[in-house]
């Protein structure tokens, strides 16, 4: 068993009068997880998956007493796919407020619903957690730092769900299930989705530009929408768990990009699978792109595991002066090249040194991004 970082963190939260609500996508390894974190309390666990019509019914604005009735004398309610209940904030409310001996563990594999209903009923009442496929770090904790170096060109290509990881020999077919039948599931039942191919061509088209600032004009010409619907269906990929935003960096020259944007695909192995490309690293011409795409999210699950206080980001001038990767932390600047072959000789702008406090430049390559993944 893959131990996952967050499973600790979470463990410590428990029984403190407040529910613990864990996002992910679908097939990130949740249930595992929740089912791990309730061990030690089995027997007094009480498991509701919200995909069943009696227990969406049921938990939908139930009165005190009746809450009460559906939790006997578990200490633990956990309610699986907790965005299937319409006002599930107030469901775990009353959780909060009225029975805070029980431990209430709510997962979600969209925050379109689960964020939105719990928002506003549960402040200073939940904390949230958020699981990603799984990471560098806690492959490396489970097999060893050698180990997985040797798998880095798998990690590429097949990326790092867990049943990618466990079932060897069957990862196309297993992510191109994962694609089809799970990643898009809670998008489709939203309700601005109203185009289903409409959002497959725009995910297909953001897969081609991993790496490439993107437009949603330009992606609007392509997949034929208006930019303000590609802006509406890129949010929605983001808040399922499938993208992330990186924004450009844009403060003191009259140069640098105001309104860029780059995107990137929370693992590379969703991507690929969405372009039906799963053909071996030595033979792809996008080496570079899922170089990118590999570190900014393996970066990503490092920063929020680690709970760093971190802005993200690239930059770039209209004279093409560009840096891959910036953190700022405190005002402080860390610069990031990625370069999948090492020894490729990079000079990074002086003009972005002369005009921000830059504390340390470093390029990334296949042979040194373990200290990028695991700090150190």
């Amino acid at each position: 068993m893959i131990q996952r970082q967050l499973q600790k963190n979470i463990a410590e939260h428990f029984f403190k009068g407040k529910a613990i609500i864990i996002f992910g996508a679908r097939q990130v390894g949740k249930t595992t997880l929740v089912k791990e974190l309730i061990k030690p309390f089995s027997s007094e666990t009480l498991w509701l998956t919200a995909d069943a019509p009696e227990v969406e019914q049921m938990l939908t604005r139930p009165s005190l007493a009746r809450l009460q009735a559906i939790v006997g004398q578990h200490r633990i309610v956990v309610i699986d796919e907790a965005q299937r209940i319409p006002e599930i904030g107030l469901t775990l409310k009353l959780f909060t407020d009225q029975i805070p001996e029980v431990q209430v563990i709510a997962t979600g594999s969209s925050a379109l619903d689960l964020a939105a209903q719990t928002a506003e009923p549960l402040t200073g009442r939940k904390w949230e957690f958020q699981l990603f496929p799984i990471s560098f770090a806690e492959m490396t904790a489970h097999s060893g730092l050698i180990q997985e170096h040797g798998s880095l060109a798998h990690r590429l290509v097949f990326g790092a769900y867990p049943e990618i990881i466990t079932a060897k020999g069957n990862e196309r077919t297993l992510l191109n299930l994962i694609t089809s039948a799970y990643l898009y599931k809670d998008l489709f039942r939203y309700e601005q989705i109203k185009k289903p191919v409409l959002l497959e061509k725009i995910v297909r088209a953001l897969a081609l530009q991993v790496g490439s600032e993107v437009s949603f004009h330009e992606i609007g010409q392509l997949v034929g929408a208006s930019p303000q619907t590609v802006e509406k269906y890129i949010d929605l990929l983001e808040k399922a768990f499938v993208i992330v935003q990186l924004p450009a960096l844009s403060r003191n020259l009259r140069n640098e990009i105001k309104r860029g944007r780059k995107i990137y695909f929370l693992d590379n192995g969703i991507r690929n699978a969405i372009l039906g490309n799963f053909s071996p690293l030595e033979s792809r011409t996008d080496v570079g792109a899922l170089w990118e795409n590999f570190l900014i999210s393996e970066r990503l699950k490092y920063v929020h595991y680690n709970h760093l206080f971190v802005n993200r980001y690239f930059w770039r001038t209209t004279e093409q002066q560009e840096i891959d990767y910036l953190e700022e932390i405190d005002g402080q600047f860390y610069a990031y090249e990625f370069k999948y072959q090492p020894h490729k000789k990079v000079r990074f702008p002086n003009t972005f040194s002369a005009n921000y406090p830059v504390v340390q430049t470093t390029v990334v390559s296949s042979e040194n991004y373990d200290s990028l993944l695991l700090n150190y």
